[in-house]
């Protein structure tokens, strides 16, 4: 019975050796708490940084918005100034075209020729047209040259072409209506008459290239 009750306290000894060096000391322990609350600042400041980067980024891009539509109003603002009355402008030229008519009309009527009458009208309205151009330029609008110029399509219109050795072809040397500008805008074109070589020069070279 000793022997026994000797062996039992032996191996009871023994596990509690082997629970003694199985177990950790409190120093040694993980803080499972702690842990998890530094995990989850670390979380908090990453989100919090994501947060800041997000907000700065919109707040660069509503100041380039807002400073874009700034410009964009500046510019419409300024092009309302200075080209606000295009339309009114290009209305207005008909009455350059009406006086132009109205005196063809007159110095193509025979009854009138040479008459006192037709002498004092021509004469009023080379005012009134004068007194119109001259509103114009105070205002940018100017008339297009184009008489002896070159062909440019920026300005020129050509409606026709008209045989003419005297002058290089593409030479406008007829002005059927008159074009205007309003600063740097093309208001209208100036319709035009071009010149080209006649028949006969172009039989003329066509020989030549064959002999």
């Amino acid at each position: 019975m000793e022997k026994e009750q000797n062996q039992n306290q032996n191996l009871d000894q023994e596990k509690t050796k082997e629970n003694e060096r199985n177990e950790v000391s409190p120093n040694e322990a993980p803080d499972a708490s702690k842990i998890n609350v530094k995990d989850e600042d670390k979380i908090i400041e990453k989100t919090a940084e994501e947060k800041i980067l997000e907000l700065e980024d919109k707040l660069a891009r509503t100041f380039a918005e807002m400073e874009n539509q700034r410009r964009r109003f500046e510019k419409e603002k300024e092009e309302a100034y200075e080209y606000g009355g295009f339309a009114f402008a290009k209305e207005s030229l008909n009455l350059i075209d009406n006086l132009e008519r109205s005196k063809q009309i007159l110095l193509n009527d025979e009854t009138l020729k040479n008459s006192e009458a037709l002498k004092k009208t021509l004469e009023h309205f080379d005012i009134i047209n004068k007194d119109l151009m001259t509103i114009f330029s105070k205002n940018n609008i100017k008339p297009i040259e184009s008489l002896n110029k070159k062909l440019n399509p920026n300005f020129h219109q050509a409606m026709m072409e008209i045989e003419d050795d005297s002058n290089e072809p593409g030479t406008i040397i007829q002005e059927i209506q008159k074009g205007f500008t309003i600063k740097d805008r093309l208001l209208r074109p100036s319709l035009v008459g071009v010149s080209k070589k006649s028949i006969k020069d172009n039989n003329k070279d066509k020989e030549n290239v064959e002999n």
